[in-house]
Parts: structure tokens; sequence; C-alpha cells
């Protein structure tokens, strides 16, 4: 038997490197994740993998090699691995993928002493905040709390001592819907019951606010084409293959605006101090629809944009669109006022006229495809948060530009 100081030395360098591979593996989108465990021993692999949050440890074993997959999970405790396939049937990013394993799990007729003598057993395996009382059927009956079970009397029946009717959640519940319904609450585990009250699992509180938090942090890069997958350690190669398929897709509809602008091209030569004014329009027309689209995506997540009041959010945009391009409308309609009499035009307050019903058009339009952009995005199956800025630029640049060159054609000579 291996002793003394060099004993010491060896488990904690042992210790110190699972430690480092779980923070790696911690800080690491899911394929990146899945690379550094397949170079680790299965051992290794699947004791990082059961102090994960449940639903980002299944995103990475999807990654994972078969091999190294298998040679994980063979080290991983058969009713763990029973409860992430059990999960999986449950749709992706819901409560059901983020259940544990129930334990300390009763019967009503069990009494307080003996059950004493089990949690204390148990302790030594698991982490137990509350016991669960079932029935035959492993339908949930009432939720034990430890001080009430210490205090009870050695042969009180824990049908007595349980709290009855416990809140729970749906295992195919959103992410967002249960956070609503806990935020007030604060319990530390909640129990995940199906639609017949039977027992399938548990959630700490501390994960699902963990899972909710990765998929928001996701959306900001969404909109530009940054995976939530890719991190500041995401290989160089893998992040250009997350990234440039999407630039790809804006320069093709940089295209579509550039050739909106070319059938306009013999107005620009004949008002070039037009020119100077199309990026004050795109960039107005832009903002406004990036506000009307953050709101959207805000509502979304939050769950506060619920089914029938989509139609709400898209009149409430168009008219916001409507009354800040009118009221933007007048300053930029001024400035050309002021720039095509410095450059002695004839039509000076004509072309004013046309910057103010451009910009106000322009507004409208983009304030209307902020909303309802991810709105199709989200109908048609596709991340609302994936694309939406790149078909909303692409939206307010042909409007904006279109509409303005468009007037300029037909009202100034």
């Amino acid at each position: 038997m291996t002793s003394g100081p060099g004993a010491v030395t060896l488990v904690r360098s042992m210790k110190s490197s699972s430690e480092s591979l779980l923070d790696a593996v911690s800080q690491s989108g899911a394929h990146d994740a899945a690379d550094l465990l397949e170079q680790a021993s299965g051992e290794d692999a699947a004791k990082v993998l059961q102090q994960l949050n449940p639903m980002v440890a299944q995103h990475v074993l999807d990654e994972m090699q078969e091999q190294p997959r298998t040679a994980a999970m063979t080290f991983v405790p058969l009713r763990k691995a029973r409860q992430w396939a059990s999960n999986r049937e449950h749709p992706e990013d819901s409560v059901g993928w983020l259940m544990e394993e129930p334990v300390a799990v009763f019967k009503p007729e069990a009494n307080a002493r003996d059950t004493i003598e089990e949690v204390r057993k148990l302790a030594k395996k698991a982490f137990i905040t509350y016991g669960y009382i079932t029935d035959q059927e492993e339908r949930l009956l009432g939720l034990l709390v430890m001080r009430d079970l210490m205090l009870a009397e050695p042969d009180a029946k824990l049908s007595d001592v349980m709290l009855r009717d416990p809140f729970k959640l749906d295992p195919d519940m959103e992410l967002t819907e249960a956070m609503k319904m806990v935020v007030n609450k604060h319990y530390p585990v909640y129990p995940v019951c199906s639609k017949d009250g039977i027992l399938l699992g548990l959630v700490r509180g501390q994960t699902l606010f963990e899972a909710r938090a990765i998929e928001i942090s996701a959306q900001v890069g969404s909109m530009v084409g940054v995976e939530k997958e890719e991190r500041l350690s995401t290989p160089l190669l893998r992040s250009l293959r997350y990234r440039h398929p999407w630039l790809q897709v804006n320069l093709l509809t940089c295209f579509v605006a550039a050739a909106v602008v070319g059938l306009f091209e013999g107005t620009l030569d004949r008002l070039v101090l037009l020119a100077v004014f199309l990026p004050v329009l795109a960039g107005q027309s832009g903002n406004t629809g990036c506000q009307a689209l953050a709101v959207a995506l805000r509502g979304m997540t939050l769950g506060d944009l619920k089914a029938g009041e989509e139609r709400r959010l898209v009149i409430k945009e168009g008219l916001l669109g409507l009354l800040n391009g009118m009221l933007v409308g007048v300053s930029a309609g001024v400035g050309m006022w002021v720039y095509a009499r410095m450059n002695h035009h004839p039509d000076a307050l004509m072309l004013a006229f046309v910057v103010w019903v451009a910009m106000t058009l322009s507004c409208v339009v983009s304030g209307l495809s902020g909303a309802l952009i991810p709105l199709l995005l989200r109908k048609f199956g596709a991340d609302p948060a994936t694309a939406s800025s790149i078909f909303l630029t692409t939206a307010t640049d042909v409007i904006s530009m279109g509409t303005f060159l468009g007037l300029a054609t037909w009202l100034v000579p």
C-alpha cells in the first residue's frame, strides 16, 4: 500500500488534473468540450460529465465520437445513464432535459425512525434537500422537509409529516415558462412530474437558472452569426466555419441593396448631393429596426410575447416607426435644405420634402420589419436571433435608399 508524502502529492496531482479538466470543459462550447473529453480517460470524462449541468452534459455527449462516448458512459452510474436517456424523450431545451434522478423517495406508510436511518445512508451517496412521498404507481403525494422529519415522533407515518400537494414542474415546459413560475419561489429543488402526477425527476434551482443564462447569453452573438457554441477557446478554423456562412449570406443581401442604388445611377449623376444623405437614411432606419428587433427578441426570451399578442407588437412598432420617422425626418429635412442651399440648388425645399417622406416611410418599414422578421423566423422553426439582423439590414437599406432615390427621381426635375 502506497503511503507517505509521495502518495499525498500524487493524490493532489490527480485531483488537480481532474479539476482542471472540469474547468476547461465548463468554459468551452459543446464541440470543444467534446474534444477535451475525448482526449481524457473514460473514467475522468464520466466524472466531468456528471458534474456539468445535465442539459450541457447531454449536448457534449452528442458531440463526442462513438468510442470515447461509450468509454465514458461505462463509468456513469446506471441510474444516471437511464435518467439522461429519459430526459431526451422531452423537447430539447425543456425542463425535462435538466432532470436528475429522484432520490430520497419513500412511501406514505413508512415511519419517521426508519426514514431517518435511510436518509443517513442516502446522504453518503447523494446531496439530499427534500424527501418525496409517492404511492405504488410513483405518483407524487407530498414533499418531506428534513426539519419536519427530524422533529416528528419516531413512529409517526410520513403521510402525517409530509407537505401535501407540493409545487412541481412539467417536463415538457419551456425554460422561459419554468423561470416565470419559480422566480418568486426560490426553492432549491423542484420535483418534475408527468401530467398523471408520476415523479419523473428533480431539477435544481441553480441548474434551471444556469441553463436559462446560457441561452440568453447566446442570443447577442447569434444575431450576427456567432454560434452559442463558440467561446474564447474555440479553435480558429472552427470559429471560421461558424461565422463565414453568415457573412456570405450578408454579402448577398448587400448586393441586393447595391442593385437598388444602381437602378438610380442616373439620378445620382444628376443630383450628386443625394449621395451624402444615403448613409443618413440607412443608418437612422436601421437603428429604428434594431430597436424593434431588440424589443421583439426580449419579449420572446422573457416570455412576455404570448400567443395572440403578435399583432399588437407589430402595430405598436409600426406606429413608433411612423412617429419617430416624422420627427427625425424634420431634422433630416432641415439638414438637406441647408446643404442644398449651400450648394445653390434651386429645388432645396423639394429635396427637404423628399428626405422627410423617405425618412418617415423608411422608419415605418424598419419598425414593422424589426417586429415581423423574428416572428416569421420562429414560425418557420428557425432561431429568431440567428439571422434577424442580416435580413433586417437588407430590408432597411433597400426601403430607405429605394424610397429616397425613387422620390427624388420622380419629384425633382
